[in-house]
């Protein structure tokens, strides 16, 4: 009897493993009982109580995913071709504000439903140090409501196929096509549902898009991309969705899904499904008139008392000024970011300045730990710079510039809160007796981040962003050591091609570029003069001007250039590096530093051009001519092009600087006009 109780298990195991391993078809019209044996969720995603799927809500810079909990067969394991597959769901995002989403979500593949990803521009996908990296095996359909300049988005309202990372492989603004093959666009934080089917045919190596506000399919794809998924997809991989808010948040909502192999996705109904929450609709019953007419006498009575009170709260309440309105990023209130920093206490104090105090903080409601600049009432600042900060810092997008979170002002008390940079500013890692050494790998690093982002301030927005202040101590850096240009409070913006006008002179002693006082106009050029600054203290690690013996001070440009004609330029190098480093990189590092500190503007590179040379794309000459006594007429171009041919060995010592007599080679490559 035994024998054949165990015979017959073994037929049951027999039968039942391969229908686990073989699922092909998913379909749910609605969540409603939906486990967890079925669905992973993590984050923010609940189901609600009428079946309906809410991966996020109006809290700012969250994520959340909604993944199948078992991995689906995407591959023949014996020709390693990917099958053909077909997905239909129904989803709506409804917006903080109507015209502003934050941030969007995607259908994915994924080799793991529990992503590492991060929110805001990254959907909850993919993490800064992971993103474009063909190891991710990632496959998503992004559904986005904000612009990012950084991923290249075309607008704020778009739809996007994605391999492997966040810049879409092909994108285009949301809609579907009618029976007259017009197009018809969607919008996608309108609230109401949106019914999509993601399509991939394997015999054609074909992914298709198609929207639809209805339950009817267009024959023609918004949205088309040919590409072999083969190399992409595993064998086995997990099948959800992912959603991310930023500094606006959007609520994400999953109505119904259906997934199929091999053939068509099960059709979704959207009439049958749940449906995402609308505002509610205010009616006025007659005998709620009826009882306002009736108590009309009453709530005069109450209007003395409520006026008292509300006197005194508009007395002491924020005035919000006409320039308030027009900023972009978010607004929090005076007690939110008292609360975030414990009253800003001195224990929670990170640093402090002519500019006022920065505080680290926890939002109460997100739990996102923040950095709360508060701008002291004395301060040279003052408001036309705290101005000049939001509206600049708070429309900038880019993963080497300080994210402003938002603002607050109440009276005399000016607010400003960023990402929280864990490991502070880059001085403190520099100067005086610091407790960790920065290698020079992570100093080279740093050093090719900052330019990143100060050439985005100056060619990659929609404005030229001269940022003004450029200095070790507004350089910060994240729990990855990653470097990111902070402090906006000094910049200023004009469109492209045009003059930027006289202004003040302002900015910080040893990385204020000699043009400025003389003629007081900055420039994307007198960034890269305080640029020029900051790649030698970084490289000597001292101060551009710092005292010495007998009262007298070492300015550091003139102190590297005068040991560069002594011909013992390694000399000037950070000694806390002890000798660990990288020669070539060093050397090139304080040649550059010296061509950007250079008293002609014309003669310094671009800040494109720096990253150019950072990146090893184009060559600096062996030798260099002292900053100063170079025709004002000559450019950067002309300044590369005017030596000669002799090569450049990026391996010998005998690359250190000379006299601006002797000939080099330059690279090939020819850089634009300077600036």
């Amino acid at each position: 009897m035994q024998t054949h109780l165990q015979f017959l298990a073994s037929v049951l195991v027999f039968l039942f493993v391969p229908v686990l391993s073989q699922l092909d078809q998913l379909m749910y019209a609605g969540f409603k009982d939906v486990g967890p044996n079925n669905l992973t969720l993590d984050g923010t995603a609940v189901i609600e109580k009428n079946g309906i799927i809410r991966l996020t809500n109006e809290t700012n810079r969250i994520m959340s995913h909604a993944f199948y909990s078992l991995p689906i067969q995407l591959k023949n394991s014996t020709t390693g071709k990917a099958f053909s597959f077909s997905s239909s769901f129904a989803f709506a995002v409804v917006s903080e504000f109507p015209k502003f989403g934050g941030h969007g979500m995607a259908f994915t593949i994924a080799p793991s439903k529990h992503l590492k990803g991060l929110p805001i521009q990254y959907l909850g996908l993919l993490n800064s140090s992971n993103v474009g990296n063909f190891s991710n095996h990632l496959f998503a359909v992004e559904f986005d409501t904000a612009k990012d300049l950084d991923f290249g988005d075309i607008n704020d309202n778009h739809v996007g196929i994605d391999i492997n990372t966040l810049k879409s492989n092909a994108s285009v603004t949301a809609g579907y096509y009618t029976t007259d093959s017009t197009k018809q666009d969607i919008n996608i934080k309108s609230g109401k549902p949106i019914l999509v089917w993601v399509d991939y045919d394997s015999s054609v190596n074909l992914v298709s898009v198609t929207l639809s506000p209805t339950s009817i399919k267009p024959k023609t794809p918004i949205l088309s991309l040919h590409m072999d998924l083969s190399p992409i997809l595993l064998d086995n991989m997990y099948v959800g969705f992912s959603a991310s808010t930023g500094m606006l948040a959007s609520s994400h909502y999953l109505l119904g899904w259906s997934f199929k192999i091999n053939g068509p996705a099960p059709r979704l109904d959207l009439s049958s499904l749940p449906q995402p929450p609308q505002p509610k609709k205010k009616h006025m019953s007659l005998i709620f008139i009826t009882g306002i007419s009736l108590t009309a006498s009453v709530i005069v009575l109450c209007f003395v008392v409520f006026g008292i009170y509300l006197f005194r709260k508009i007395k002491n309440a924020d005035v919000i000024e006409a320039w308030e309105l027009q900023i972009g990023p978010h607004r929090y209130s005076y007690q939110e970011l008292k609360k975030a920093t414990k009253g800003f206490k001195e224990k929670e104090l990170l640093g402090q300045g002519g500019f006022g105090r920065v505080y680290k903080g926890t939002l109460p409601k997100s739990k996102i730990q923040v950095a709360v600049k508060r701008v002291s009432h004395e301060s040279k600042q003052g408001l036309r710079e705290f101005v000049s900060e939001i509206s600049s810092l708070g429309r900038l997008c880019h993963r080497n510039l300080v994210q402003l979170l938002g603002w607050c002002r109440r009276r005399g008390d000016l607010l400003l809160v960023y990402d929280f940079m864990a490991n502070g500013s880059l001085d403190k890692y520099l100067f005086d007796d610091a407790e960790i050494v920065l290698s020079w790998e992570q100093r080279f690093k740093i050093i090719k981040d900052v330019a990143s982002g100060l050439s985005f301030l100056h060619e990659g927005y929609e404005q030229v962003v001269i940022h003004r202040d450029v200095k070790a101590s507004n350089v910060l850096l994240d729990f990855e050591l990653n470097g990111k240009l902070g402090d906006f409070g000094l910049a200023r913006l004009y469109e492209h091609g045009a003059n930027p006008g006289t202004t003040r002179v302002v900015g910080t002693l040893g990385y204020l570029a000699p043009e400025l006082p003389r003629t007081g106009k900055a420039s994307t050029s007198s960034d890269v003069f305080a640029f020029g600054a900051l790649l030698l203290e970084v490289a000597c690690g001292r101060r551009p001007i710092e005292p010495k013996a007998l009262e007298q001070e070492l300015v550091l440009v003139e102190w590297v250039w005068e040991k560069y004609k002594q011909g013992k330029l390694l000399e000037v190098v950070d000694p806390k590096l002890n000798g660990r480093f990288d020669e070539c990189e060093v050397i090139m590092v304080l040649k550059l530093g010296m061509v950007c500190s250079n008293d002609m503007p014309t003669i310094r590179p671009s800040m494109r051009q720096v990253v150019m040379i950072l990146d090893g794309e184009v060559e600096l000459p062996n030798e260099l001519r002292k900053p100063g006594i170079i025709d004002s007429q000559e450019g950067f171009d002309d300044f590369l092009h005017s030596f000669g041919t002799s090569s450049f060995d990026k391996t010998s010592s005998s690359s250190y600087l000379g006299n601006r007599d002797v000939n080099t080679n330059t690279s090939s490559i020819s850089f634009a006009n300077s600036p």
